[in-house]
């Protein structure tokens, strides 16, 4: 689903913002690491979605 891959590399945006915060050490480091997570997660999204794309629908033959 596109709309869960645009969601995660939102998400990541907005934990790479969060982990650039000056003063926080150790919340900028858990926001780093949500940041590669969901990074992670919308490229895994990203190519399910192309793999989808990609292979073929079964065709469905209701036999009478």
């Amino acid at each position: 689903m596109t709309h869960d891959s645009a969601y995660f590399r939102q998400r990541a945006a907005e934990a790479r913002a969060a982990a650039s915060a000056k003063g926080r050490d150790a919340e900028a480091a858990v926001a780093g690491e949500l940041a590669l997570a969901y990074a992670a997660l919308a490229r895994r999204r990203a190519a399910e979605d192309e793999a989808a794309a990609d292979s073929p629908r079964p065709i469905i033959v209701q036999l009478v």
